[in-house]
């Protein structure tokens, strides 16, 4: 019951996040991390510079600075899968991210596959499949192998542009994520999906691939009451909770097996932008 309530407050508090171009993104709270649900399809950077594209083949393959490329040039490929973003374009201080979020370290990847498990299962709980009949997929190859999506990350298999030759490759095979963390000058450690397995796998390739992009949100908010930001003490003011956050009942005794349904309802239309998060206190005997 306690991890269903705070599900369901910050679920509402952090549906959705918009880029720079105003494209909006599904979220979703996996473990102690805030991700986007859907792969960014960003052109221009958080300052509005635009992010170079329209790379021939020959031209992609000598790039060492940012670019991105949209799957066989099709824009319907960047509406599904989002767009492939060489490393140079996220690492740069003006960021493809939203403001608040970023492209996730390696790190923030390990936290990830661990929360699910481990490398060995979590791919599977991280690929799209069709609710209901999952592992079908409409996007991914069958067999999709261990694909449950139970995670709700609902990783797509947006293929990826290869830095030697500039050719698009293994659409609706495999889904190629960078992580922001540099393997050498060279190189770069990304995690991979594949439709005939359910691992998920950590490798690194060279900087000039093109790759799909997840945004992580920049603070752990699931946790956040825990700090000391003093930006964010009158929104965990339990008090000034009454005026966005309300519940049927703030205290109650539940008998020995038996249920109550308590309502929340949260209240968006006076607010400020920022973070808002409170306690449910669950107590048994």
């Amino acid at each position: 019951m306690k991890k269903l309530l705070l599900l369901l407050i910050t679920s509402l508090a952090f549906s959705t996040v918009t880029d720079i171009d105003g494209n909006v993104y599904e979220t979703v709270i996996i473990g102690d991390q805030l991700w986007m649900a859907e792969n960014l399809k960003v052109t221009h950077y958080r300052n509005g510079d635009e992010i170079p594209t329209g790379h021939s083949n020959s031209e992609w393959e000598s790039l060492s600075t940012g670019a991105y490329a949209v799957y066989d040039d099709d824009p319907s490929n960047a509406e599904i899968y989002g767009n492939l973003y060489n490393w140079y374009a996220i690492d740069l201080e003006t960021g493809v991210c939203p403001e608040g979020w970023h492209v996730p370290t390696d790190d923030e990847w390990t936290i990830l596959s661990d929360y699910l498990g481990g490398s060995d299962i979590a791919g599977g709980k991280l690929k799209e499949c069709t609710e209901g009949s999952c592992p079908e997929s409409e996007y991914w190859n069958s067999p999709n192998e261990g694909a449950t999506n139970e995670s709700g990350f609902t990783g797509l298999p947006g293929g990826c542009r290869g830095p030697g030759s500039g050719s698009y490759l293994y659409l609706g095979g495999s889904g190629f994520f960078w992580s922001s963390t540099e393997y050498n000058s060279n190189l770069a450690w990304f995690w991979v999906l594949y439709y005939e397995t359910s691992v998920i796998y950590r490798d690194y390739d060279y900087k000039g691939y093109g790759s799909s992009v997840r945004c992580v949100r920049d603070i752990d908010y699931l946790t956040i009451w825990h700090s000391d930001e003093p930006n964010n003490e009158a929104h965990r003011d339990d008090d000034f909770r009454d005026d966005w956050l309300t519940l049927s009942a703030d205290s109650l005794t539940i008998p020995a097996d038996s249920s109550y349904h308590i309502d929340v309802t949260f209240d968006a239309a006076n607010l400020e932008e920022g973070e808002y998060l409170t306690n449910i206190n669950i107590l048994s005997n």
